[in-house]
């Protein structure tokens, strides 16, 4: 039987193809789409070759823990070596690398300027940047830039998924000073407008940080269910009214941040 595997979608077989190699990863994939697990005899069948052949196969994968063998009911599943060479995957993962071209395509997209920003030393700290050739808008914002957490989209997204307590002492610790007429500067105003961020999934800047600069955005996940970043698209207020920033903007903010939230291993069904 032939199986394509999953690893291997975008490159060309090999002319020296280990055989060996070739029939492991066809039981690996076997295995993982049957979570009840299977006997030696299925996975023989499935795979094509003697029940000889795949039980040293399956002997020597699970001496090195690759799959596991339920003694009950002597049927084979995927071990747990993979999980953890899977979390070492996915801990190698640079963010920015891997939101990079993400954070393009939405900047071509809204025709806006793009933003990927981490959270640091209680502060916004921008990582990328996607500036757009159209005209109209000029932002200090760069890679490295800083900005505030309660008066921008970024900020409020990143402050809004930390737990009360640090809410509290990050608000203590930076105040909430005014920036233009539209910043929220009373504790208890801003508290439950973090609550409503939290709860809708996006945040908005409405001229808050500097006065004709619009923003919206969305938190990234990571594999652990953990906000790590947040993207956003900024726009000329005179162009992006608040009815543009909510149903045409948000959307391909929101879409984005979940596009890269699954490259980054987030699973929001496993939350």
């Amino acid at each position: 039987m032939n199986h394509s595997p999953a690893s291997a979608k975008n490159t060309k077989r090999p002319t020296n193809l280990v055989q060996t190699i070739e029939r492991v990863d066809q039981l690996l994939t076997i295995l993982s789409k049957s979570i009840q697990g299977m006997h030696l005899g299925e996975l023989a069948a499935k795979v094509g070759l003697p029940k000889g052949t795949t039980h040293r196969l399956v002997s020597s994968l699970a001496y090195f823990g690759y799959i596991q063998q339920d003694l009950s009911d002597r049927k084979y599943k995927l071990g747990f070596k993979l999980v953890n060479l899977g979390e070492l995957v996915l801990d190698q993962i640079d963010l920015r690398s891997v939101a990079h071209a993400h954070l393009l395509q939405l900047s071509q997209k809204a025709a806006e300027i793009a933003h990927l920003v981490v959270l640091d030393n209680d502060e916004a700290l921008y990582i990328d940047k996607i500036q757009t050739a159209r005209e109209g808008l000029h932002m200090s914002s760069r890679m490295g830039y800083r900005a505030p957490l309660h008066c921008t989209a970024v900020g409020k997204v990143l402050l809004a998924h930390q737990v009360p307590a640090e809410i509290e002492r990050i608000i203590q610790a930076r105040g909430l000073p005014r920036h233009t007429a539209h910043t929220i500067t009373d504790v208890a105003r801003f508290i439950s407008h973090l609550e409503r961020v939290k709860k809708s999934g996006y945040a908005l800047d409405d001229e808050e940080h500097s006065i004709g600069i619009r923003c919206v955005a969305a938190p990234i996940y990571n594999k652990n269910g953990e906000v790590v970043a947040a993207v956003s698209v900024s726009a000329p207020a005179v162009r992006a009214s608040l009815d543009l920033a909510r149903h045409t903007l948000k959307p391909l903010v929101t879409s984005t941040a979940q596009t890269i939230s699954s490259d980054l291993g987030y699973d929001p069904d496993r939350r």
